[in-house]
Parts: structure tokens; sequence; C-alpha cells
């Protein structure tokens, strides 16, 4: 594979539309290979070229969007000083837009043999970690802006993206309990009937399944057990596990024609919605739109400064056990 130099920021791994700019946090490493997947399983690994500070880097002109990918870190391993580095282990980017695969949890997952947490496992670790995919960052939002709803009349419904729609009769089988379940006009039609302004989804970022759920056949539920923030949980997608992040836009888009009343009476003036492409913090707040022309839900990002497209902190952070 061919690489570059490339550059520090940002983290992770960036398309440009050409090739795929990738840089990753390190202060311990004495050097990092970037391992790149293909369709069939077979690893390639280049080692990145660059250090600037604590940050190593690379530009792959030929690396393009949907590709996964991993990182081995080569540096000491000294537990007692908090070190394990360990390139038998493949990792995953803690800034990776979209995820894929599941964590295995068997005895390649550990640094360490178990039972013995200072020791040292060399086994592979590629067969049961999940990889980072490389995201097209592109996509066309048409005219969306940021709502403009006053916090005063701002009504908030907390949802849970499975639960919101796995038993409703009125959206497709296929689509329950999916981001494209949320934006079904069955569901949003429930929400404007209650006259909400800002759904707030439960965690949508990429979360863990523990082991001792899955010995017992059953699976987190609520989704705090956090694997990547930046990336949107794969098992909520309806397309398959790489495609969520372009579900989670094309949500927002496709709530845009099929509101069209209003929801608080508003008028036309109203601004439409805007959305984030990533999941952020530990939930997702959307606004619905109140304009007669143009209803529409929009995912926010957690600032201030994004209209009625409000991140609100999700309830109580505990885990509930459920059925798989």
């Amino acid at each position: 594979m061919r690489i570059w130099p490339g550059s520090s920021t940002p983290l992770g791994a960036t398309f440009d539309g050409v090739g795929t700019n990738v840089a990753v946090f390190s202060d311990v490493a004495e050097s990092v290979e970037l391992c790149v997947f293909d369709p069939d399983g077979t690893e390639h690994r280049v080692t990145l070229p660059e250090r600037s500070g604590s940050v190593w880097h690379g530009y792959l002109p030929d690396l393009d969007a949907g590709t996964p990918y991993g990182f081995r870190v080569h540096g000491p391993y000294d537990p007692a000083a908090g070190h394990r580095c360990n390139p038998n282990k493949l990792l995953l980017d803690p800034y990776a837009r979209a995820v894929a695969g599941d964590i295995g949890w068997d005895q390649a997952a550990f640094g360490y043999p178990f039972g013995d947490p200072d020791g040292r496992d060399d086994s592979d670790s590629a067969g049961v970690t999940p990889r980072g995919i490389v995201v097209n960052p592109f996509f066309d939002w048409g005219q969306d802006q940021a709502l403009r709803v006053p916090w005063a009349d701002t009504v908030i419904y907390e949802a849970h993206v499975k639960g919101a729609t796995m038993r409703h009769p009125d959206v497709d089988p296929e689509l329950r309990g999916t981001y494209a379940g949320i934006a079904h006009p069955a569901f949003v039609e429930h929400l404007r009937s209650l006259g909400v302004t800002t759904l707030e989804l439960l965690p949508v970022h990429q979360f863990a399944h523990d082991s001792h759920l899955l010995e017992r056949g059953l699976r987190n539920y609520w989704g705090y057990n956090t694997l990547n923030f930046f990336a949107p949980h794969h098992e909520y997608g309806h397309r398959g596990s790489t495609g969520q992040q372009e579900q989670g836009k094309g949500k927002e888009e496709t709530l845009h024609e099929i509101l069209p009343a209003s929801l608080m009476g508003g008028g036309a003036e109203t601004p439409r919605a805007s959305a984030s492409s990533t999941a952020r913090n530990s939930g997702s707040a959307m606004g619905l739109s109140d304009s007669p022309s143009s209803g529409a839900i929009s995912q926010g990002s957690g600032g201030a400064g994004r209209g009625a497209a409000r991140f609100t902190s999700p309830c109580s952070n505990w885990m509930r056990a459920t059925a798989a």
C-alpha cells in the first residue's frame, strides 16, 4: 500500500474523496501499524511513517471509504507502569466513525492470560476484535437549517431506538427497532399527536454486550457500556453493520418529506432542521420541525447553539439486561 506522511489532524481515519488520512495518539508507542482488511478478511499492514508530538499519522491515497481497519502498536509491555503495548492485539480506532463486528470474549481478546493479570498473552486478536470502517463524510443535506424552537415551547420525548418501534404494528417488520423505524410515518405521527418538539434517543453510539450477559443468552439493552463514542451502534441499522451512519443521516432527510403538518401551529418562517453526522456523548437529541411546509426531525450534537436540536443528558446511567 502506498503511504505518504499525511497530517496529525484530525484524529481517526478521514476520507477526502480520493484517499484517507489516518492519525492516532500514543505517547509510549515505538511504532504503529495500520491494519487494512480485504472483504475476505485478509490483513495488510503498513507502518505509519510520521510522528508529530504523540500523534502517529500517514495518508493512504488508495484507501477508500468502506474499508475495515485497525491498529497494532509496538512498544513497552510493563503492566506495573500501565503500559501494555502488544502488536499481537488488534486495536479499534477510538475515533472511528463506524464500527463493524463485536467483541469475542475469549482469551485472544485479552492482553494477559486468564488468572495472571501481570502476564502477557500473544495470541492474535484480529478474529475477535471489532474493526473501524472508513466512512464517506459527504452527504447532501439539501436545504436543512437549525430549528429555532424556544426553550419555553420545547417538549422532549425520550426513546430507545429499538424499543420505540420493535413491536409497532404499523412499522414495516424489517424496519422495526432500527434508525429507519424512528423515521417511519407511523412513529412520527405518534410524536406529532403528543406535541413533541424534540426527540431524545438513549445511547446510539457503538456499545458492547458484556460477556456475563451473553453467557446467559442476554444482551445489553440500554447501551450504557460504550465501545466507541463516535460511531452509531451498528445493530440499529437495517442495511447491515457498515451503513449505520448513512442510515442515520438518511433518517433526518426522509422525515422532511413525511411530516407535512405543523406540530405546534407555527408559521412557515421557522427554519428547517440540521443534523450531525456522528453519535456524540451518550445519546442523541433531535428536533421536530414546526414548519407546516417541511416538518422534520434533526439530530443535534450537544451544543447549545444548535437551535431546537437540543442535547439533554439521558436518564440515570444504568444498564438492564434483557432477553436477546
